[in-house]
């Protein structure tokens, strides 16, 4: 009996454990399928640019729904992510306030959650909360929205101003969230949103408060595993990913924050052909202004973490026929561009200013190589050209017109270039006039400040790549394998007849540059520790404390950038006889106007040194005789404790 009872507990329990495995076996892993964008940049239409150094015509949202009805067939339960800066960018921005186009077709392409970057913040609070309201109001379907750092306790402690009330109220109207949770295939996902660091140096003036980014999505998630039951956790950050491990502020959060299983990374437009991983987390980016679509598939292992089983970035091509739903709604949001925009300075959106036969550097480029571009030198010579020619209430000839990395945002394909192709290329901000587009703004430095912008760029801009600078005037030699803040090794202006004239330290000259790049003084002043601090001027060398009061008009209205450009390529020469002016052969060949002199030798490294020079060396001196001095006091404590033992 006992024999029988003893046989039936073995067969019962391999039968058990039997049963079991065989179910985990025959058990199928969730699966999840996710789409995502970032950084489309109001880019709702195709567009003629350089990608890969070819010219092509790519994205478009009629594309993109397309691919994403063609995914839905597959699985109607995709998750559709962005992962914010959905605004600023193409002429269809001047919308964003009056029509909320951006997220509106957001919500067109079925995306299920969004988030904010810096460039919503474009238009200022009363923009932003007026684009919120309009599209709650449009009664469309709409992407949800988070952001888990908005520092509302802090700024309701101080006292909200008025501008953190309108964005209160928006942010209630609209429902943002600091996460949402959805269910897809059975699946349940949390989602929060952040915003970035820089991303945040990136907004002049910013009218709210946030959190660090990686603690407030760290106490989020500790909220979400205490609050929620759910399988996946993901973040859709508008902080990006760099090559220096101490700046990648994505993988720092992945890092610190190893409980996130996806983040879709905005901000630096950063296209990633395999996901980063850090642990469990995937860390993933398809470029900018919707070229490609993300496409991924995650399975959930048996320790309930994911694992990537596909990941691919889609082309946005005109190999791709376009979602005629989409395209009529896009066209609709065009067709106002014209008559809300566009009239005022007697342009339409395909009106052609000339053809381009040369191969200009990409927006990519301008701040991804430290070294003269083309790119930037026809924008600052358009400044020159059309500040002389509309300006009358400063008659002084521009010395100098400077254009950084940061404000360049499309380049010029070949081909016809167009109004569209020329907004495009800058595409920013709004004035204080309340119309799309930042001014161009008239300011006077000193030689010894423009020797300084030199070095900023030379020093600084690689820490801070949007300060990279692209002039006309100020020519500049510079070699980057000498002492931070001693590279540049020759400085000069260029008249216009290109005769070297040289800086006088203490003299005032006139510079010109666009209102954006002036409310970001302050950035290169922190990072050089108040080393290389910039003080504009107005003529008679009283300081600019309001850069609006140096705003250039023409006519009475702000002379925009993108106008200035615009001007100058319909002032170009027809040169092949066909009634459209040409881009100048010029523009095909380097100027001389930024010189790389890659040199090690020590003579290269020590000629012309300036101010800093000495600084720095004095402070290296100082350290050095401390040291030696705590050598020697160390060394006489040492004698003195072995003569003692030896007593």
């Amino acid at each position: 009996m006992k024999k029988k009872l003893w046989f039936s507990g073995i067969l019962m329990t391999i039968l058990l454990v039997g049963g079991i495995t065989f179910a985990n076996a025959n058990k199928v892993a969730k699966k999840v399928d996710v789409m995502f964008l970032h950084d489309t940049h109001s880019h709702l239409n195709s567009f003629a640019t350089v990608e890969d150094g070819k010219s092509q015509v790519l994205g478009g949202f009629a594309k993109i729904k397309t691919l994403i009805n063609g995914q839905k067939e597959k699985n109607p339960d995709t998750l559709l992510l962005d992962a914010g800066d959905f605004s600023m960018g193409t002429l269809i921005q001047v919308l964003f306030e009056e029509q909320a186009s951006e997220i509106r077709m957001l919500g067109q392409l079925g995306m299920d959650v969004t988030t904010l970057g810096n460039h919503e913040f474009d238009y200022k609070a009363k923009g932003l909360a007026t684009m919120l309201n309009r599209a709650v109001a449009s009664k469309e379907k709409l992407p949800a929205m988070v952001l888990c750092n908005v520092d509302w306790d802090t700024m309701e402690d101080n006292g909200l101003t008025e501008d953190q009330k309108l964005l209160e109220e928006a942010f209630d109207n609209y429902d943002v969230e600091e996460y949402i949770v959805v269910e897809k295939n059975g699946v349940k996902i949390a989602i929060t949103g952040v915003f970035g660091k820089d991303c945040l140096d990136c907004v002049p003036n910013c009218p709210l408060l946030f959190k660090d980014p990686v603690e407030a999505v760290k106490e989020t998630v500790a909220e979400i595993k205490e609050e929620e039951k759910v399988d996946m956790i993901v973040c859709v950050s508008h902080s990006g990913t760099w090559e220096e491990d101490d700046k990648s502020e994505d993988e720092i959060l992945a890092k610190s924050v190893p409980e996130l299983d996806l983040i879709i990374s905005g901000h630096t437009h950063t296209k990633l052909d395999k996901p980063i991983q850090h642990g469990d987390t995937y860390i993933v980016s398809a470029s900018e202004y919707g070229k490609y679509l993300g496409n991924l598939t995650m399975s959930q292992q048996s320790n309930g973490r994911w694992e990537m089983d596909k990941y691919e970035l889609i082309p946005v091509d005109e190999t791709i026929v376009e979602d005629a739903d989409t395209k009529e709604k896009v066209n609709a949001f065009l067709d106002m561009v014209d008559s809300k925009y566009l009239e005022q300075f007697g342009y339409t959106t395909d009106q052609v200013f000339c053809t381009n036969d040369i191969a200009f550097a990409t927006s990519g480029d301008v701040g991804s190589k430290h070294t003269e571009m083309n790119l930037g030198s026809i924008m600052a010579d358009a400044y020159t050209y059309s500040v002389a020619k509309f300006d009358k209430t400063d008659t002084r000839p521009v010395d100098v017109a400077v254009v950084p990395a940061g404000v360049i945002r499309d380049t010029y394909a070949k081909g016809n270039i167009t109004t569209e192709n020329v907004f495009n290329s800058f595409s920013l901000g709004i004035g204080e006039d309340g119309v799309p587009g930042y001014p161009l703004i008239s300011i006077y430095l000193t030689g010894e400040e423009l020797k300084m912008a030199a070095e900023i760029d030379a020093s600084i801009s690689d820490l801070m790549t949007t300060a990279r600078l692209y002039t006309d005037g100020l020519y500049w030699n510079y070699n980057p394998n000498r002492m931070i803040l001693n590279k540049v090794t020759d400085v000069y202006l260029c008249d216009k007849d290109e005769n070297r004239v040289e800086l006088e330290d203490d003299k005032l000259y006139r510079v010109v540059t666009d209102f954006y790049t002036s409310q970001m003084l302050g950035g290169v002043t922190d990072l050089s520790y108040g080393l290389l601090s910039i003080v504009p001027k107005f003529a008679d060398g009283t300081p600019v404390e309001h850069y609006e009061d140096a705003v250039i008009t023409a006519d009475g209205k702000e002379l925009k950038a993108w106008v200035a450009i615009a001007e100058y390529m319909n002032s170009f020469e027809d040169t092949d006889g066909d009634g459209i002016g040409n881009v100048p052969a010029t523009y095909g060949t380097e100027e001389g106007r930024k010189v790389v002199e890659d040199s090690k030798k020590i003579g290269d490294l020590l000629k012309n040194p300036n101010k800093f020079f000495f600084m720095i060396l004095a402070i290296v001196l100082v350290v050095l005789l401390i040291l030696i001095g705590l050598a020697v006091l160390i060394v006489r404590m040492v004698k003195k404790i072995k003569k003692r033992h030896k007593k």
